[in-house]
C-alpha cells in the first residue's frame, strides 16, 4: 500500500480492527480524502466499511473507484444497503455499476431498485426456506438439514406451488412429529400472513405488532413468494427513517452523519439556513412596523422575546406529537379537524394559564396593570395560534404531497414569531393610552 500521508495509513489498518471506527475517521476527510485512502485497499477491506458509511458518502467515495472494483464491493453488501448507495447515484452512473455486476446480483439489485423507498420490496431479504407442496416430510427433513449447514437454523418454512406462489408455512414442530411419507401439504398451516410488497414500513410495523411475529414472508400481486421481511429490519428502518426526519424538521439532510466532512454537512445546511434567515427577516419587518410604538414604550423590547419564545416551545409541542402520530399512522384522513379543534383548546387553556402568569410578572415589572393585560392577552393569542400550527403545518403538508417532516420547525418558527409580535405590538397600540 502507498504511504501517502499518516492518517491514511492509520485509517487503512484500523478498517481491519474496528469498521465503524475507520468509518468515522473516513467520514471526518474530505470525500476527496476518502477516496484516496478507499483506492489503497482492497475490495473486502472497502466492503466491510460501508455498511457504516452514510449512502450518500459511500457513493460518492465508490465513483472514484475503478467500476469492476465498485462493482464487486456492491455485490458484497447487503442487497438494502447496496441499493440505498445506488440510489445516491446519478441514473447514468447506476446504469454503468450495475451492468458491471455478476447476473445474480444484478437481477437482485434491479428488482429491489423497482420498489418505493420504504416499501416492503425493498426492505426484504431473499434469505429464506421454500418447499414445494407436493413432497414429503421425510425429504423436506432433509433439505432442511442440508440448508442449515449454509443458511442456519430455521423456525418456519414456506411453502410454494409449482407457480412459486406461497400457499402454507410449516413449523418444525409440525415436521418433527409428522410421519415421514406425509408430504407437507398435508402438515403445513394455510392461514398465512403475508406482506404485500408494495406495502409501506408503517403499515408493516403495525401489523406485524399485531400478530406479534418476528418475520413475515412477502409476495407480489399474484400471490408469488419474494423474500422474507423480518420485524427487527422493520424497526431499524422506522428508527432511522425518524431520526431522519428529526433532521430535516430542522433543516438538516437526512444524509448528514455525525462525522460528515465539514462541506458536506455545510452544503446540506446552508439553504435552509438562508430560509431561516428570510423567515426572519419578516418577523423583523413586522416589529418595523412598530418601531414607533417600540421607541415611546421600550419596555415592549424586553417582552417581545418572552412571547416568542413561549409560543415557539408550545408550537414544537404539538409539532411532536402530531408527527408522531403520522409516522404510527395514529391520524386518521377523518381525524384531522378533530385534532386541530383539540391542539387548538390546549393552546387556549395552556395560554390561560401561563397568560396571566406572565401578565402578573409584567405588571410587578413594570408597576402598570394595563401592561400586564397586553402581556397576557399577547401570550393567549401566540399559544393558541402555536397550537394550531404546530398541528396544522405537518397535516397540511402531508395532504398536498410534501413530506411532513421537511423543515416543519422551521415554518413554526416563523408562524409563532409573527403572530406573537403581530398580538404583542398590535395589543400595545391599542392600549397605548394606558402605557405611557
Amino acid at each position: 500500500m502507498t504511504d501517502q500521508t499518516p492518517l491514511l495509513t492509520l485509517t487503512a489498518k484500523l478498517v481491519h480492527h474496528n469498521a465503524e471506527q475507520a468509518a468515522h475517521s473516513l467520514e471526518s476527510m474530505t470525500e476527496d480524502e476518502a477516496q484516496t485512502v478507499l483506492v489503497e485497499l482492497p475490495p473486502a477491506a472497502i466492503a466491510r466499511v460501508c455498511p457504516h458509511l452514510s449512502p450518500g458518502f459511500a457513493a460518492h467515495a465508490l465513483k472514484g473507484l475503478p467500476g469492476e472494483t465498485a462493482a464487486h464491493i456492491l455485490a458484497e453488501l447487503d442487497p438494502q444497503l447496496a441499493t440505498s448507495i445506488l440510489l445516491q447515484l446519478q441514473s447514468s452512473e447506476q446504469t454503468a455499476l450495475i451492468n458491471a455486476l455478476d447476473p445474480k446480483s444484478k437481477l437482485r439489485l434491479q428488482e429491489l431498485l423497482v420498489y418505493p423507498e420504504g416499501s416492503a420490496g425493498r426492505m426484504m431479504s431473499t434469505d429464506f426456506l421454500s418447499l414445494r407442496s407436493d413432497i414429503t416430510v421425510g425429504d423436506a427433513t432433509a433439505k432442511i438439514r442440508a440448508a442449515t449447514h449454509t443458511r442456519g437454523a430455521a423456525s418456519y418454512v414456506y411453502v410454494i406451488d409449482p407457480g412459486d406462489r406461497l400457499v402454507g408455512v410449516v413449523n418444525m414442530r409440525s415436521l418433527i412429529i409428522a410421519s415421514p411419507d406425509d408430504l407437507i401439504a398435508n402438515v403445513m398451516h394455510t392461514n398465512v400472513l403475508a406482506i404485500d410488497a408494495f406495502m409501506d414500513r408503517e403499515q408493516i410495523a403495525e401489523v406485524l405488532a399485531q400478530r406479534k411475529y418476528f418475520a413475515a414472508p412477502v409476495i407480489d400481486s399474484e400471490g408469488r413468494l419474494l423474500g422474507v421481511i423480518k420485524t427487527e429490519q422493520v424497526v431499524k428502518q422506522i428508527s432511522v427513517s425518524v431520526t431522519e426526519d428529526l433532521q430535516t424538521m430542522f433543516g438538516v439532510g437526512r444524509t448528514e452523519r455525525a462525522f460528515s466532512p465539514i462541506r458536506f454537512s455545510m452544503i446540506r445546511r446552508l439553504p435552509w439556513l438562508h430560509v431561516n434567515l428570510l423567515t426572519a427577516f419578516l418577523a423583523a419587518a413586522v416589529v418595523a412596523i412598530f418601531e414607533d410604538v417600540i421607541a415611546r414604550i421600550t419596555i415592549l423590547a424586553v417582552f417581545l422575546p418572552v412571547i416568542a419564545g413561549q409560543g415557539g416551545n408550545a408550537g414544537a409541542q404539538s409539532l411532536a406529537v402530531v408527527m408522531r402520530g403520522l409516522v404510527l399512522r395514529e391520524i386518521r384522513s377523518g381525524a384531522m379537524r378533530r385534532l386541530l379543534i383539540k391542539e387548538g383548546v390546549i393552546g387556549l387553556l395552556n395560554g390561560l394559564i401561563i397568560g396571566v402568569v406572565t401578565g402578573l410578572v409584567a405588571w410587578f415589572w413594570n408597576d402598570n396593570p394595563m401592561f400586564g393585560l397586553v402581556v397576557a392577552l399577547a401570550m393567549i393569542v401566540n399559544l393558541i395560534a402555536a397550537g394550531l400550527a404546530g398541528a396544522g403545518i405537518p397535516l397540511l403538508m402531508k395532504a398536498v404531497g410534501i413530506d411532513p417532516a421537511q423543515s416543519s420547525s422551521i415554518i413554526l418558527t416563523t408562524v409563532t414569531d409573527v403572530v406573537g409580535f403581530l398580538a404583542f405590538l398590535g395589543f400595545a397600540v391599542l392600549f397605548q393610552g394606558y402605557l405611557i
